[in-house]
């Protein structure tokens, strides 16, 4: 299990992906213990290995801030989470063997809400007896609706009926306030907006996600509606649904929504200090890696998706574990910081990075697709994004003031996205495409990073409970029994700490 935006200072041996962590096996447990120090915000769980996402397994997670620091906006009336995402009638399995056969997945065929499918708001779109989400409401109240997008691969639409979205929050930052009559959520992404329940009671609304970017006539079955009822409300839900954006072959007006996330700079975060007290502008950039996605290709004979020419093959044993123990072959530390004219092949490359350095990752995505970039362990600052190809000019058009922190980005097919990032965490920490197609198919890398002046002591030890594999089979201890899921949670002044248990009954590799 994987925590995107949950950044595990120090402690990347429970980040669970297959770079940091030996995979859990069917009818074994595996707790992971770690803190969400100097956090607060919307973030979500997932499954890491083998595509079992698009599965289910996934929730949310929510870090408020303690009590003496002040939110930037009145205290809504509650919390409303959103599990959106597409969905395949294929289960995770047979959508592997799809893209291993050398085909994209296609079309979707639906999308969910809250893991329920659409209200039938249309009876020859929507089949009758499909369950779907209601969220019950009051008027005249104000709810804080956390937003993520869950699915497979598709950019998705959100808007509510008749109600404006007022955008206060992504993935763990406080943004500056504005109102949205619909947002577009892309794949691994979170938001937080302020919903008020202002509308008259004669009928329910309906709370729409659906796909963007592509050809909405032939997609319009990829379609998730849920409800919202006031307590009050006089009937159901009729007629059409609230138009979706208008500019799906007009990228160009698409992008200015994402340009105009600023941070709320005078905002306190998890401690009392300003976001914008660290003034990133101003720091010299010590390196530059300027990464490039392409559609899949063959490479030695199966499909394949790169990133700066580069396939990754996940190593048989953990980075960390493999340093640690000293094995050698187990990757390689010559991941290009920019792409080479050369034919694709698949490594184990990863990102040599410095400590406490602070470097600019041009994200250029030259693939026929929407993608999102995440990286674990960390929260950077989307600086610039544009069509075309990146060019050192482009840094004249940076935002060196108020842009947005955050772990997932989105990057325009055919254009780029700028980010900054100050590598003060030690560990290794996985770079990738959050599209589940791409990111199987081989588009990440890791981020190593450790502190040369105190031989590695900055980064935390294995935890007792560290799974072996590869290399490193023979140092495995009997695992303990299977149990349920647990969380327990403690309040220890200045941080929470989390023990989750993950008990892997379902999935098999």
């Amino acid at each position: 299990m994987t925590w995107p935006g949950i950044q595990m200072r120090r402690n990347s041996w429970q980040d669970g992906v297959l770079g940091t962590n030996c995979p859990i096996h069917p009818k074994k447990n595996f707790t992971y213990r770690f803190q969400v120090k100097d956090q607060i915000g919307s973030f979500f769980y997932f499954p890491s290995l083998n595509f079992q996402r698009a599965s289910g397994g996934f929730g949310p997670i929510i870090i408020n801030n303690r009590n003496i620091i002040a939110i930037p906006f009145a205290h809504p009336d509650a919390d409303i989470v959103l599990l959106v995402g597409d969905w395949y009638t294929k289960n995770h399995t047979a959508l592997r063997t799809t893209l291993e056969s050398g085909e994209e997945l296609g079309m979707p065929d639906g999308v969910l809400i809250n893991g329920k499918g659409p209200y039938r708001y249309n009876s020859t779109l929507v089949p009758d007896g499909i369950e779907y989400e209601i969220i019950n409401v009051d008027p005249g109240k104000t709810y804080r609706f956390r937003v993520h997008n869950v699915g497979t691969s598709t950019s998705l639409n959100f808007r509510i009926e008749g109600h404006n979205l007022l955008l206060v929050e992504t993935e763990g930052f406080y943004t500056t306030q504005q109102n949205f009559t619909s947002f577009d959520i892309h794949v691994g992404q979170s938001y937080s907006f302020l919903v008020t329940m202002d509308q008259n009671a004669t009928k329910d609304y309906y709370i729409v996600a659906s796909a963007r970017f592509v050809n909405e006539t032939v997609w319009e079955r990829v379609t998730g509606v849920a409800i919202l009822h006031y307590s009050n409300s006089k009937g159901p839900a009729s007629g059409p649904l609230p138009v979706a954006p208008s500019d799906i072959y007009n990228q160009w007006s698409a992008m200015n929504q994402p340009r105009a996330i600023r941070q709320n700079t005078t905002a306190s975060g998890a401690r009392p200090n300003p976001q914008g007290s660290f003034h990133y502008g101003s720091i010299n950039v010590t390196d530059t890696y300027v990464i490039q996605s392409l559609p899949p290709v063959r490479i030695d004979g199966k499909f394949r998706a790169t990133l700066n020419g580069i396939s990754f093959v996940n190593p048989d044993t953990p980075i960390g574990l493999a340093d640690l123990h000293k094995v050698k072959g187990a990757y390689k530390l010559d991941f290009p910081n920019k792409p080479h004219d050369r034919t694709p092949h698949m490594d184990r490359s990863v990102i040599n990075a410095t400590y406490k350095g602070f470097i600019e990752i041009i994200l250029q995505n030259n693939d026929t697709k929407m993608q999102s970039f995440h990286m674990d362990g960390y929260a950077f600052f989307v600086v610039g994004m544009d069509f075309g190809v990146w060019s050192e000019n482009s840094r004249n058009n940076y935002n060196k003031w108020d842009a947005i922190s955050r772990s997932t980005t989105e990057v325009y097919p055919g254009g780029w996205t700028a980010v900054l990032l100050s590598l003060d965490n030690v560990g290794v920490w996985n770079l990738r495409v959050e599209n589940l197609d791409r990111w199987y198919l081989g588009q990440e890398t890791y981020m190593r990073i450790i502190n040369p002046e105190e031989n590695g002591k900055t980064e935390m030890v294995p935890p007792d409970n560290v799974i072996y594999c590869g290399a490193l089979q023979s140092l495995q201890k009997e695992s303990q029994s299977s149990s349920a899921m647990a969380l327990h949670c403690g309040n220890f002044k200045l941080f929470l700490t989390l023990a989750i248990t993950i008990l892997a009954l379902y999935f098999h590799f």
